[in-house]
This record gives C-alpha cells, sequence and structure tokens, in this order.
C-alpha cells in the first residue's frame, strides 16, 4: 500500500497496480452498490405509503397505522449518529455491511408480520438498518473519492433520491397490485444482496481498531433526545394537542437528554459527535442549511400533492408523479451542480443560489389559488427544485470538506441528522399551520358542517371529498388553497435563513483542487483542516 502523505491510518491507500483501468471499473462497481443501498433506504417509506391501506385490511390495526412509518423513521433518526461513529472507529467496510444486513433481516421479517404490532417492531428494525445505509453511502463515498471529483457523484446520490420520490408511489402500487403487499418488503433482499455482494468483494478499504470504548452514555442520552423530538413532531396537533401533558412530558425529557448529552460530550474520552467539529463555520452553516432544506422539502413533498388533489382534481393514484416538476429540476440541478463543483473547484455559488431560488420558488407557490393552472403550479415546483438541487448534495460536500478524515463518518452522520430533524420539524409546523388554516376556512365558509368534515383531520383522501356535497367541497377547495398558503409562506420565510446561511460559507479549497489544496491548510481556519490531504481510492 502506497499511502498519501499526511493522510496517516484514516487515508485508503492505493495500490500501485491499480492506476490503470482496473481502478475506474470497480470504483463504479462499488458505486453501483452505493446507489442501490441508498435506494433501499429511501424507497422503502414511498412504497410502504402505497401499501399500507391494503396492509390495514388484511392485518388490521388501524389505531397503529401511523406506527408502521414513526418507527422506521424514530429508528433510523436515532440510530445515524452511531452508524457514522462506528464506521470511524473501527472501519467503514464492515459496519456499512453489517448495516445491510440488518436492513435485509428487518425487511424479511416485516414481510413475514402477522399481525400489526409485528410489522411495527421489524419496521423499526429496518429503520435500525436504513440509518446505517444512509450514513454508510456518503462516507464511503468521502473514503474513496477527493472532494474535487466527490460532487458529481453526490449529485448522482441526489438523482437516486429524486427517482425513489417519484417512482416510489408507482412501483408500490404496481408490486402491492400484482404480487401482494409483502413484495413491498421481500423487494428489498434480492437488491440489497446485490449491493452486499458487491461491496464485499470490491469495496477494500483500511480495517480499524479504536483502542476507545463506546461513549454509551452519550449515545443512550442522544438516542432519548432524537427519539423525543421525532415524537413530539409526530404526535404534536395530531394524537395529542401542542399543550397536552404528554407533549409538554416529551419537550422537558427531550431537552434535558439533549442538554446532559452536550455536556457529556465534553468529557467523554471517545464522544458520539465531537463537538470540535462545529468550530469549522463551514460545517455549522451547512448543518443549518442542511435542516431547512429538510424541513422545507419534505413540507412541501406532503402538502403539493394534497392541493393537486383537493384544488386541481388530479388523481391521487400516480401522486408521485404530481411532484415530476420538483423532483425532475432538482434531479438534474444536482448532476449540474456536482459536475461545475468538480471542473471549477468552486462550489459558494451553488448555496447561495439554491437558498435564493428556494426562497423565491416557495413565495411563488404560497401565491397558488383555487384558479391556479396546472402549468404554473408546475413552473413554481421547478423553481423550488432548482434551488433544492443546489442545495442537496453541496451541504455533505462542503461538511465533509471541513472536517478531517478521522472525523469523516461523524461528520456525514450529523449533516443526515440534521436533515431528519429538519425534515421532522417541516411536517409537524407546516402541518399544524395548514391544519389550523383550513378547518378556520372551512368553519367559516361551510359552517357546522365544515366543522365536522374536518374534525377528525384536515387532510381528506379522494374518496372522503367525492362524498361531500358541492358547497362543502367548493369550502375544501378554498380552505386548502388557504392552508397551503400559509405553510408555503412559513417555508419561504425559513429558507431565507438558508441564504443568510450560505452567504456566510467561506469557500475552502476543495481537496484535489490544486497545489495548495494538497500542500496543507491556507491559511489556518479551522475549515481548511479538511485539505491536508487528498484521499486516494482502495477498490
Amino acid at each position: 500500500m502506497a499511502g498519501t502523505p499526511g493522510a496517516g491510518a484514516d487515508a485508503p491507500g492505493v495500490q500501485a497496480g491499480e492506476a490503470g483501468g482496473k481502478q475506474p471499473r470497480s470504483v463504479r462497481v462499488v458505486l453501483l452498490a452505493l446507489m442501490i443501498a441508498m435506494m433501499l433506504a429511501m424507497l422503502d417509506n414511498m412504497i410502504i405509503g402505497t401499501a399500507m391501506p391494503t396492509i390495514v385490511g388484511e392485518l388490521g390495526g388501524l389505531e397503529h397505522l401511523s406506527w408502521v412509518v414513526t418507527a422506521y423513521t424514530l429508528a433510523t433518526a436515532a440510530s445515524t449518529p452511531l452508524w457514522g461513529k462506528l464506521g470511524d472507529m473501527y472501519g467503514r467496510k464492515g459496519v456499512f455491511m453489517t448495516s445491510i444486513v440488518i436492513f435485509l433481516i428487518g425487511s424479511a421479517f416485516s414481510g413475514m408480520a402477522q399481525d400489526m404490532d409485528q410489522l411495527i417492531g421489524f419496521r423499526a428494525v429496518q429503520g435500525l438498518g436504513a440509518g446505517g445505509l444512509m450514513v454508510g453511502v456518503m462516507a464511503i463515498i468521502g473514503d474513496l473519492i477527493p472532494p474535487r471529483e466527490r460532487g458529481k457523484y453526490q449529485g448522482m446520490m441526489a438523482g437516486v433520491m429524486a427517482l425513489a420520490m417519484i417512482g416510489g408511489p408507482l412501483v408500490g402500487g404496481t408490486i402491492t397490485d400484482h404480487w401482494g403487499w409483502r413484495w413491498s418488503f421481500y423487494i428489498n433482499i434480492p437488491l440489497g444482496a446485490v449491493a452486499l455482494v458487491a461491496v464485499s468483494a470490491v469495496l477494500h478499504l483500511p480495517r480499524k481498531r479504536s483502542q476507545a470504548r463506546i461513549d454509551y452514555l452519550g449515545a443512550a442520552l442522544l438516542t432519548v433526545g432524537i427519539t423525543a423530538v421525532v415524537l413530539v413532531t409526530t404526535w404534536g396537533g395530531t394524537e395529542y394537542a401542542w399543550t397536552s401533558a404528554r407533549i409538554m412530558e416529551l419537550i422537558g425529557i427531550g431537552v434535558a437528554a439533549l442538554v446532559g448529552f452536550v455536556f457529556w460530550q465534553t468529557k467523554a474520552a471517545e464522544p458520539v459527535v465531537p463537538l470540535h467539529i462545529f468550530r469549522s463555520r463551514n460545517f455549522t452553516l451547512m448543518s443549518l442549511i442542511g435542516f431547512i432544506t429538510g424541513f422545507v422539502m419534505f413540507g412541501a413533498t406532503l402538502f403539493l400533492p394534497l392541493y393537486q388533489q383537493a384544488v386541481q382534481g388530479a388523481s391521487a393514484t400516480n401522486s408521485g408523479l404530481l411532484l415530476l416538476p420538483l423532483l425532475g429540476a432538482m434531479l438534474v440541478t444536482s448532476m449540474v451542480a456536482g459536475r461545475v463543483t468538480t471542473n471549477t473547484g468552486r462550489y459558494k455559488i451553488f448555496p447561495v443560489v439554491g437558498g435564493a431560488l428556494m426562497t423565491v420558488g416557495l413565495y411563488l407557490l404560497s401565491l397558488m389559488d383555487t384558479d391556479t393552472s396546472r402549468l404554473t403550479s408546475g413552473v413554481y415546483m421547478a423553481v423550488v427544485g432548482l434551488g433544492m438541487g443546489c442545495l442537496m448534495q453541496i451541504t455533505m460536500l462542503v461538511a465533509q470538506n471541513s472536517v478531517e478524515m478521522k472525523d469523516m463518518g461523524v461528520a456525514s452522520s450529523s449533516t443526515t441528522l440534521f436533515r431528519t430533524l429538519g425534515s421532522s420539524f417541516g411536517v409537524a409546523i407546516m402541518g399544524a399551520l395548514f391544519n389550523h388554516r383550513v378547518q378556520d376556512v372551512m368553519a367559516e365558509k361551510a359552517g357546522a358542517l365544515g366543522s365536522e368534515v374536518t374534525e377528525q383531520s384536515a387532510q381528506l383522501d379522494a374518496a372522503s371529498l367525492a362524498k361531500l356535497p358541492e358547497a362543502a367541497r367548493d369550502a375544501y377547495q378554498h380552505a386548502v388553497s388557504a392552508g397551503s398558503h400559509g405553510a408555503f409562506l412559513l417555508g419561504a420565510a425559513v429558507a431565507v435563513l438558508a441564504l443568510v446561511a450560505a452567504v456566510f460559507v467561506k469557500e475552502v479549497p476543495l481537496k484535489g483542487a490544486g497545489p495548495k489544496a494538497a500542500d496543507g491548510p491556507a491559511d489556518g481556519d479551522d475549515d481548511t483542516a479538511a485539505a491536508k490531504a487528498p484521499v486516494t481510492e482502495a477498490v
């Protein structure tokens, strides 16, 4: 092995005999496996959402329906930082393969579930593995590819995410209709097996064995804190009132656990999330931008189909296609941003432009009313998608470039976690605003009937909407329009923070971007710590 100067034991070596054509082919095989793993993690919830009515029809347990998704989300969010730290301590390859195996075990047992309680438990196992899939993909790319080249590959991963969001409902519907809902889970097994075999055979990274003990107390405090936060955002305003004792208890537990976690991380010998990574201005700013991107993205993808179905009369069957302008624009822009970053080594322009486009696009979406055409709303969605495409993977790229190689895993997991928490807050806060506005307008326009219609939920499915009297249906369309206006206006206000944060990003040369970057830190700033050495492939 010929190591890279300055990289130490954290950077993979490159064998002299692999400098020719064999190496790119091996890299492509690994990247294909990583794309499959990313697809598995992203596609699962999209597929299951379509299959849920059939699952409930067979297993019953309608009152526990939301837990099928919540258990997965909770396990994913809570395990994300732990997977990143384990990869840093014990080696990326073994930890990543373990996460794939756990995900496939959860998938197999979910498909064999005989009642709703079993399904919820096995979905939690799936989510535990999914947390490692998301982090492992990004951290391995960080190990294999120098940041100068990394943009285009992370852009491809963003494209996979967009395709999963578009195709998930279609695939889920097709599988459920033709093979049965259990195959919504079983389909993961052959795909995961391919990824597992490819990673095992082709990916070669240095083995690590940390002498430090795992920070069990820090892991426990972080898990409790994240769990409380996700439950507050999931249950608040739906299962329980925001001011209820249960929500207040969860908020108290979450705050206490997270404060305790931060304090303990300053004392732990091998902290789960070393706080020194937040000394880097760029890393902190990218974490904030990632949180806001998650907040806006998942809020938008929740309420846009609802608006199009209730107000514009679109079919719910192909709900993924309703978001094609947004996700298509995001996919293309992610690819272009990655390619431009690779060619030029410059990246600051993308978070700035992305923040601006996302703000403008969300403001345009807030202007939609009952007369807005599908073409107009499609253009507005495309503007938001262009903004998100500029932000999605650039945030990960800059975050990874802002830390040393030994912290690559926790940097990747922390960025992923902030985006996940942002999505939870976005759905909860935008959802609360939407529901409150819908119920107010329904009561105003349809009186007692309007209040009765939205008593259980402000979000009606197509069947319920079709049964309403014409006057109530018209009132509901105006109510959804008003609710969407409030939700998207809030999203635009939050997106302004991403734009402000992007302005303060310091454009530190990417590793591999030139002699200055390769030789060492340019100005002694913490943000240049990652420029100590370019990373070379070991496949």
